[in-house]
């Protein structure tokens, strides 16, 4: 089970370094990748790297959650600022969750980082 975590934590990392400015850096004593753009974070892994919580704008968290509550859930301490917490375990779907980072980086960015992932508006 660890390699197959590792493989999401690095999917994961793929997607997030893929974002304009995106940098990974632990917190604190935790040793787990986190995700940040310009110090402020968008994507947090666990310690067991077995899941990802990420932000979510209004009303994503619980449409989520209620809708798939063995994949999504609310995390402990940011649940209550609207982040999500994904399970990474199975066969994740990747396209669903690289829409769900890129949508807390653009919540996280500046606006003028954020544009760069929609070249066309």
């Amino acid at each position: 089970m660890a390699g197959m975590s590792d493989d999401a934590i690095d999917r994961v990392r793929g997607i997030c370094l893929g974002l304009p400015e995106a940098a990974e850096q632990a917190f604190g004593g935790h040793t787990a990748p986190s995700f940040r753009v310009r110090g402020k974070f968008f994507v947090m892994t666990s310690e067991d790297r077995t899941a990802i919580t990420f932000k979510g704008g209004p009303g994503v968290q619980e449409a989520l959650v209620s809708g798939d509550p063995e994949r999504f859930y609310v995390p402990a301490y940011v649940g209550s600022k609207g982040w999500i917490g994904a399970r990474l375990a199975g066969d994740p779907d990747w396209q669903e969750l690289t829409e769900l980072i890129e949508d807390s980086y653009r919540m996280i960015a500046p606006k003028r980082l954020a544009a760069q992932l929609d070249p066309g508006r």
